[in-house]
């Protein structure tokens, strides 16, 4: 019969074996009492559950689990009123070569400690003993009945998963310290604390919480004088915290009854407090409680706590935040792959020398050359653990240091793989040295992100000691990493005030998530004489409308070129493909090569979802280049493998065909009824206001169909001229000119009635022609439409000084589409749209005829079957939009946008046949690729180029309605 619980609780109550004589006799009693076979019993090879297992232990050397159950435990015994501490460091020692089982048992025959191990969850414990398991009652160190957590051990143990992941427990535990933080900032308070010391004194209490839960602290003296009831006496309580902090800040600390370590590090370099009453200590209370700190994620932890102590962030606790999967698309082919791959190189070696020794050992039954063999196979894994413990890493815009620690977590998962491999063939190491935050470097503007860096790295690295069970006894624990600094990365000022470009840090490795700040934005962000610093330093290197983010990859670059680098992966917005931005990524192809570039990538930014590229560069050693995660032969500036259309030319011929719609620069837009009531009020000077109070688009606008008026006084009358227009000139007297008053540009403020860019060009258009074609900047769809001269766009939207259908078919092809997106700026993802940038995408198009050479409709029937399908085209989309007998609501609905995000059959099917009238007029068949017709159009783009640098007695006489590359 099997015994029952009381007869095993009796049995082992009373008995007194030792570790050694009673592990397997309990073990076999436990089993035989819940019903389960034990491994003599049910797998005598011990290939799947098994006493006694043999293991390789992380730190070297050979050792035993236990017991062991495949996929379910690890099991470690201890002799009676043993330290159940010591069992778990063991087992952490060597889960790694038992399968990372996900759960950890220890016992001294007496106690139990069950440790959840799930990858990417909490911890917990569920601790009982023999006196709880013959009750059987859930208690406050176990909240399920005993014998339910040892049937899962066998069955399924999913029942003992916690429930929340580490990223929810830190992100709870963030918030909790939020309000800490922010009752410490309640002016009224007279805490006597600067913003900074506040966030100083909270990281200690923070640090302070983890290095309890992870033993740093003896006997968890921390949580337990938080949960003391000294937390009702804050006098008190304060007085004991900072005897606390006095011990941890010196060699051979005394707190009470306990030998504290030494910390030091700068984190506790003195004793100083603030001050707390009840209700922070009850905040403290719960934070101490509710949350085990030894399983923080760091990879999140520093963003979450830099937003919990900057006020300025503090909304932003429960926004998204970057998780470690996304921060590894870049530091595992720029950091890690080459590591890895050195790694298997001297792996491969270290097994060549060992074997060739082994045989000779065989052969000659000597034991010298194993000897010899072992010398070797020292010498080259020494050097490999050495050269990897010198690799350094920097991150120039560090913030609170996720990218470093995850870089440092990655880099001690292969040091462990290489010392294990060592322990596994027998290779004797002198106490080789590990991967540390010393390797580390970072720059970081911000006082809060940069405080909280070193913390989240030295957490990190605390914490994968703890895991995988390496324990050292090196005092003082931390050291001050000065190694981070607190600084600008791009502009530094020397003590004569001169700016000069920051330099960086030497390190082999450069990785990081610069700033995003929109070149037009700069100055309004950072301020006049910062921006004109900035610009003067790197003025022969990147333009003034250049993308902040630009200045780190320049910087990157040159680190690059000058040799003090190997490899760099920075993240950028999508405008960094294209513009003025796209210079700084040509430059770096110019130095080195992109060997790995994502082109289009969700990640989180302040807690928002945005459209970033990764780009991984280096002098161009590495022969293997990854786009989107797909090899290919080469990467484009503009992040594309395809044909590469950055190599193109201006086309005289089509850059003076189109302009920006007009830049206001004010409150020039009026509302409907505001432009009804000007537009019937009296005007004492004989002045038709129709002149000045336009219809307008922008580029929403121009795709939904609905619109906005606008007060227009052209583009240079007097303001003599326009107050004659008297109740149009008194509205903008009254609204705009008290803005443009404030403007920085003298022109916006002497001459405030007139938009600000009015854009010449554009009025031409307005005067010479009956219609012309307009599109949206950026769009999802690239759509052009006819607008008439009484219309004016603002610069959201490209004109055209075309009125012919021809040239607007064209246009709205998929040939120029295809084209027009290679050479455009994506602005999002990529099903968003992306900005047509005219001077880039329309001047280097090559037309099947060069705009003014293309012959009539009626002496072309390639010219006539472009411009009958496109007038189709339109005829249909007009029908589409504006329906007869339908009401309001509904023609509301029925806007360009919703038309193509649709796109019904008829309207594919007109594009289809507008797509092959198209084609014929190039010479090309319908069934082109994508990547067929770039390479087309960009032979024809040099070759219509070429044609402008001809003398009239050069050029070809051949027919310009045949291109060359018609075949």
């Amino acid at each position: 019969m099997p015994l029952s619980v009381a007869e095993f609780v009796y049995r082992w109550k009373i008995n007194s074996q030792s570790e050694r004589s009673g592990a397997q006799s309990h073990f076999i009693d436990l089993c035989d009492m819940l019903g389960e076979k034990h491994p003599a019993a049910s797998d005598s090879a011990g290939e799947r559950y098994a006493f006694e297992k043999p293991v390789s232990r992380t730190r070297g050397g050979k050792g035993y689990a236990d017991v062991w159950m495949r996929d379910h435990f690890a099991w470690e015994y201890k002799g009676k009123h043993k330290d159940l501490k010591k069992a778990y460091e063991q087992l952490n020692d060597y889960r790694e070569d038992l399968g990372n089982p996900p759960l950890l048992v220890v016992c001294d025959l007496d106690r139990f400690e069950v440790h959840t191990n799930f990858t990417a969850t909490s911890k917990r414990i569920y601790a009982f003993n023999l006196e709880d398991l013959n009750r059987n009652q859930v208690t406050a160190t176990c909240p399920l009945p005993p014998i339910d957590v040892l049937r899962a051990l066998f069955g399924d143990y999913s029942i003992l998963r916690p429930e929340r992941t580490d990223a929810q427990v830190t992100q709870d535990a963030a918030r909790l310290f939020s309000r800490l933080a922010e009752r410490l900032e309640i002016e009224d308070r007279s805490l006597g604390a600067t913003r900074a010391e506040i966030a100083h004194f909270l990281m200690r209490l923070l640090f302070c919480l983890f290095a309890d839960s992870i033993g740093l602290l003896p006997n968890r003296v921390f949580r337990n004088l938080l949960q003391s009831e000294d937390r009702f006496t804050p006098k008190r309580f304060l007085r004991k915290l900072r005897l606390l902090f006095e011990a941890m800040s010196e060699r051979d600390g005394i707190f009470g009854e306990h030998t504290i370590k030494w910390f030091n590090g700068g984190l506790f370099d003195s004793a100083s407090i603030i001050e707390l009453d009840r209700a922070d200590l009850g905040i403290l209370y719960e934070i101490s409680k509710n949350y085990d700190w030894s399983h923080v994620a760091p990879a999140i932890f520093g963003t979450l706590f830099e937003r919990s102590l900057d006020p300025a962030r503090r909304s932003l606790i429960g926004a998204h935040y970057t998780s470690e999967e996304d921060i590894l698309l870049l530091i595992e082919p720029v950091l890690m792959h080459p590591l890895k791959q050195k790694w298997a190189e001297v792996r491969q070696r270290v097994l060549e020398a060992l074997e060739v020794e082994r045989a000779e050992e065989a052969a000659r039954n000597s034991r010298q050359a194993r000897l010899r063999a072992d010398r070797q196979s020292e010498k080259i894994l020494g050097a490999w653990i050495e050269e990897l413990t010198s690799v350094s890493v920097l991150d120039p815009a560090c913030g609170s240091g996720n990218f470093l620690y995850v870089a440092l977590r990655r880099m001690l998962d292969l040091w462990l793989e290489a010392t294990r491999f060592a322990a596994e063939q027998g290779i004797s190491l002198v106490v080789p040295r590990m991967v540390s935050p010393s390797q580390l470097f970072g720059i970081e503007t911000e006082f809060y992100a940069h405080e909280l860096a070193s913390i989240v790295v030295w957490i990190g690295f605390l914490q994968w000691k703890h895991e995988h069970g390496v324990l050292e006894d090196r005092e003082p624990i931390l050291e001050k990493l000065s190694n981070i600094e607190h600084g600008d990365a791009i502009l530094r000022y020397d003590a004569e005030s001169k700016p000069y470009e920051a330099e960086w840090p030497r390190a082999d490795y450069i990785i990081g998530n610069p700033p995003y700040l929109g070149g037009n934005k700069v100055r309004q962000e950072l301020g006049d004489q910062y921006v004109t610093d900035l610009f003067k330093v790197y003025k022969d290197r990147l333009s003034g409308f250049s993308d902040l983010v630009c200045y780190w990859f320049e910087r990157a670059r040159t680190e690059l070129e000058r040799g003090c680098t190997k490899r760099v992966g920075l993240l950028a917005t999508q405008s960094i493909r294209g513009g003025v931005n796209r210079r700084v990524i040509q430059k770096i192809e110019e130095t080195g090569a992109i060997f790995m570039a994502w082109s289009d990538r969700e990640w989180r930014l302040d807690g928002a979802i945005v459209h970033f590229s990764f780009i991984a560069f280096d002098d161009g050693s590495e022969t293997q280049r990854t786009l989107d995660g797909q090899l290919v032969v080469r990467i484009n500036s503009n992040l594309t493998a395809d044909a590469d259309t950055t190599a193109t030319v201006s086309l005289p011929e089509n850059a003076k065909l189109w302009a920006y719609g007009s830049q206001s620069k004010g409150s020039f837009n009026i509302t409907a009824d505001i432009a009804n009531k000007l537009l019937v009020s009296v005007s004492p000077f004989g002045r038709d206001y129709r002149k000045v109070v336009l219809r307008s688009f922008n580029g929403g606008q121009l795709l939904d169909g609905t619109t906005r008026w606008v007060i227009d006084f052209g583009e240079n009358m007097s303001e003599t001229e326009a107050s004659l227009y008297e109740a149009p000139f008194e509205y903008v007297k009254c609204v705009v000119k008290t803005e443009r008053e404030k403007r920085r540009e003298r022109r916006q403020r002497t001459h405030w009635w007139l938009h600000a860019r009015p854009s010449p060009k554009y009025r031409a258009i307005l005067k010479t022609q009956r219609r012309y074609i307009a599109t949206a900047a950026t769009s999802k769809h690239r759509v052009f439409v006819w607008l008439t001269p009484d219309i004016l766009v603002d610069h959201a939207i490209i004109v055209f000084a075309r009125e012919d259908d021809y040239f607007l078919g064209v246009l709205q092809s998929s040939t120029h589409e295809i084209w027009s997106r290679a050479k455009g700026t994506q602005v999002r993802e990529a099903e968003s749209g992306f900005r047509y940038t005219p001077s880039s995408t329309f001047e280097t198009f090559s037309f099947p005829w060069p705009p003014g050479t293309e012959p009539s409709e009626k002496k072309d029937t390639r010219v006539k079957a472009i411009a009958d399908t496109a007038r189709e085209l339109v005829r249909l989309r007009d029908a589409w939009l504006n329906p007869s007998g339908v009401s309001e609501d509904e023609l509301r609905k029925r806007t360009l946008t919703n038309l193509y995000n649709q796109r019904p059959e008829w309207l594919a099917n007109a594009h289809r046949r507008l797509d092959e009238a198209v084609f014929a007029a190039y010479g090309w068949s319908a069934d082109l690729t994508k990547q067929e017709i770039l390479a087309r159009l960009l032979i024809l783009n040099h070759e219509r180029s070429a044609k402008e640098q001809e003398t009239p007695e050069e050029m070809s006489t051949q027919n310009p309605a045949i291109p060359s590359t018609a075949s």
